[in-house]
């Protein structure tokens, strides 16, 4: 029986952080990495790249949220792409971005690390962005919820 390209999970545990905004899950042995999520949630999600030992997907409803998600400051979170993090504390957003930074020289620049200090954090951690990018298209603008969904028309 061929394996489904794409399927939604329910009440998946999200696990740990991964990379770059995302998170880490397990189901059937096989490691999801997801958008949306944050460490200690529980979800249901959409696997829109499935492969033999990993795949992709987003998340569609938190069903139960962790203990570490806050409400994020800004009100096009999750819109306008530009903060991943802000539904968690900022000083668990550091202590990511710093396992980030390590993994990436140990495991891609095969570098030996001494014992590294933390990172010392902004002082001013909302409402620093500065940076505008636009895009153009003869396409209607989907949703996050748009893109999740099965239902959705491919345009053309």
């Amino acid at each position: 029986m061929a394996k489904k390209k794409k399927f939604i999970i329910e009440d998946l545990l999200i696990e740990k952080y991964a990379a770059e905004g995302k998170c880490i899950a397990k189901y059937n042995d096989k490691i999801l990495f997801i958008e949306g999520a944050v460490p200690g949630d529980r979800a249901t999600v959409f696997v829109y790249k499935n492969k033999k030992d990993w795949g992709e997907a987003s998340v569609n409803k938190i069903t139960h949220f962790s203990e570490n998600r806050v409400t994020p400051f800004c009100q096009h979170f999750s819109v306008c792409g530009g903060c991943k993090w802000q539904m968690l504390p900022y000083e668990k957003q550091l202590q990511y971005k710093q396992q980030e930074a390590e993994q990436n020289l140990k495991r891609i620049g095969k570098v030996e690390l001494p014992e590294i200090m933390p990172i010392i954090g902004c002082g001013n951690s909302a409402h620093y962005r500065n940076k505008l990018e636009f895009t153009f298209s003869n396409k209607r603008f989907l949703t996050g919820d748009e893109l999740g969904s099965e239902n959705v028309v491919a345009q053309q």
